[in-house]
């Protein structure tokens, strides 16, 4: 089944999704940031953080599961350190603001560290990160999310898909940003392909019994989803770790849920009893460049790495080795320019969510 795709105008969409956040009461700086980070995932193609998602927040508002008017506050703080509680509110805002305050930190100390506790999903994790490069940083951002991973040797959702995303500044090149998730691929794919009506590659999912499959709706039939290596004897452990690494960070650290008590997004899902904190947690992080060498040194070699693995002989078949971020940078400029496409799903959810708040449907 092929899906039919409108061509959106950037500025349009970004003014609807705007005034979507306006309507469910946040406030005009919130409203404006959270449609500027889902935008970012529509420009850079990662269009299952995108638009796509809107109407879900505005169900778990709706149920009660985020605070519209959410005033996050700093609870612990060192120098260089600090625990944000984000009052029930939009990750999308909450981890932004969060990377702001680790940002300051890191221009007074070098670098700054900030954990989040009581929060909601936070859009594409390269957004935060990204906000570092400006200033000459090295920016980090993890989170964890609704349990649907299950962990090396297991049946049972107890992680979620817990992307991790760096952001490395360049020269005269384009940054490194490496921005994945631990699972074998993020539940925004699953979602993609359902809409589209096409299987999944094996290695993505198993169903309830524990064995591969290539069907997207396994997983609402209470399958999960596998962690970077699918196998153990392809590397499943690492990415296990790397998962756990990531919900230690944001659940444990920050007071936030972890496992399998973490928030799930939809709405219509029970939370867990016992629940062990508050929210969903974030972690984000600046490094100044300047704190290990110059600046234009550093930049200098960054450019000399990028064009080195560019220069790389390659496989047959394969024109040139990807540096990590260059397709999503490749996307933004020609999206930015030409429009972003939705699909005739996501387009008819968002009209029918202007319709449901009485927001004019003008993109």
């Amino acid at each position: 089944m092929s899906a039919h795709y409108f061509q959106t105008n950037p500025e349009a969409l970004l003014a609807l999704t705007q005034r979507i956040f306006s309507k469910i009461g946040c406030t005009e700086e919130d409203s404006m940031l959270a449609a500027e980070v889902l935008q970012s995932a529509d420009l850079r193609g990662i269009d299952s953080h995108g638009v796509a998602r809107l109407s879900g927040y505005v169900r778990l508002w709706k149920a009660n599961r985020i605070n519209a008017q959410a005033t996050p506050k700093i609870i612990h703080q060192t120098h260089t350190t600090a625990t944000m509680d984000g009052d029930g509110g939009l990750g999308l805002t909450n981890a932004s603001k969060a990377m702001d305050i680790a940002i300051d930190m890191a221009s007074k100390h070098g670098s700054g560290w900030v954990a989040i506790q009581n929060s909601n999903h936070f859009g594409i994790a390269a957004y935060h990160a990204m906000k570092a490069l400006e200033h000459d940083m090295i920016g980090m951002s993890l989170t964890n999310a609704s349990p649907l991973v299950a962990p090396t040797f297991s049946k049972e959702r107890l992680l979620g898909t817990n992307p991790i995303c760096y952001a490395i500044p360049a020269g005269e090149r384009e940054p490194v940003v490496i921005d994945m998730a631990t699972s074998a691929a993020a539940n925004g794919k699953l979602e993609i392909a359902k809409r589209k009506g096409e299987e999944i590659p094996t290695g993505w999912l198993q169903n309830k019994a524990g064995a591969n499959t290539n069907n997207p709706e396994d997983l609402k039939g209470g399958g999960s989803l596998l962690t970077l290596g699918s196998t153990k004897e392809m590397g499943s452990h690492k990415g296990y770790g790397l998962s756990a690494f990531v919900d230690i960070f944001s659940g444990v650290l920050s007071g936030a849920n972890y496992g399998p008590w973490v928030p799930p997004f939809v709405s219509f899902l029970p939370l867990a009893n016992d629940m062990p904190g508050k929210g969903i947690g974030h972690f984000v992080g600046a490094m100044r460049v300047d704190g290990f060498r110059p600046v234009d040194e550093f930049k200098s070699n960054m450019d000399q790495w990028i064009d080195r693995f560019k220069s790389a002989e390659t496989i047959e078949g394969q024109k040139e080795v990807v540096i990590p971020g260059e397709p999503e940078t490749a996307l933004f400029l020609k999206r930015k320019k030409e429009g972003i496409p939705l699909i005739d799903a996501v387009y008819n959810d968002l009209k029918s969510l202007c319709a449901e708040l009485d927001v004019a449907f003008t993109i």
